[in-house]
């Protein structure tokens, strides 16, 4: 007899950040308006699902992609640590303005470590257990964790037995999306991915050319 569990694991919506800083684990950065919409998109979008628990990273972007799915679900929003962003040396720089000052190159020695931040191999260990943890509260239904781009898509890698080493730029883990493992009892059998708030998503901003003098 099968018995069949879901654990969603859902990155956050889009946050306010005019100064395009890597923000990592800062505190007070939260939704931007377009965020807020993502999280209500998403949050209808799964309001149908046998979801019995809800669990998030404790940063304030991650509570708030929460709230509106607590609210249609009516479930409390559990605050797990093992849920947070990866830490980061580069937090609180410009992004792309922190590979032009050389003194930051020493943090780059290991790519596949990384030199930079959390260890890959450290990240998974946090997510897989908060996931085991998950599939034992909603054992034969659903459950949502709130998270971030870099741990969904290590522990991702992972599940699928693949090199946690990894070009960002090719990370199938959009804001607000949706990365589904579903387990037969405490067997993996397939892992699925859909963005709900796919059409709020604005494409990246392109530098503007220098003006010739």
């Amino acid at each position: 007899m099968t018995e069949s569990t879901v654990v969603h694991l859902l990155r956050h919506g889009e946050v306010h950040n005019p100064q395009g800083l890597l923000y990592g684990r800062l505190p007070g950065y939260h939704l931007s308006e377009n965020g807020r919409s993502m999280a209500d998109v998403v949050a209808k979008a799964l309001a149908g699902r046998d979801i019995v628990a809800l669990h998030s990273s404790p940063l304030e972007r991650a509570q708030e992609t929460a709230t509106p799915l607590a609210q249609v679900l009516g479930l409390p929003i559990q605050t797990d640590d093992e849920l947070t962003e990866a830490e980061n040396v580069f937090e609180g720089l410009v992004i792309g303005g922190m590979f032009r000052v050389p003194g930051n190159y020493r943090h780059l020695w290991n790519p596949a470590r990384p030199s930079w931040g959390e260890p890959y191999v450290q990240i998974v260990q946090r997510m897989r257990s908060m996931i085991d943890q998950a599939r034992a509260e909603a054992r034969g239904h659903e459950v949502v964790l709130v998270s971030h781009q870099l741990p969904i898509w290590i522990i991702r890698l992972a599940a699928e037995g693949r090199r946690l080493a990894h070009d960002p730029r090719r990370r199938q883990c959009a804001l607000a999306s949706v990365t589904s493992l579903t387990f037969d009892h405490d067997r993996l059998t397939s892992i699925g991915y859909s963005e709900p708030a796919g059409a709020l998503i604005k494409p990246p901003k392109l530098l503007k050319p220098a003006k010739r003098r």
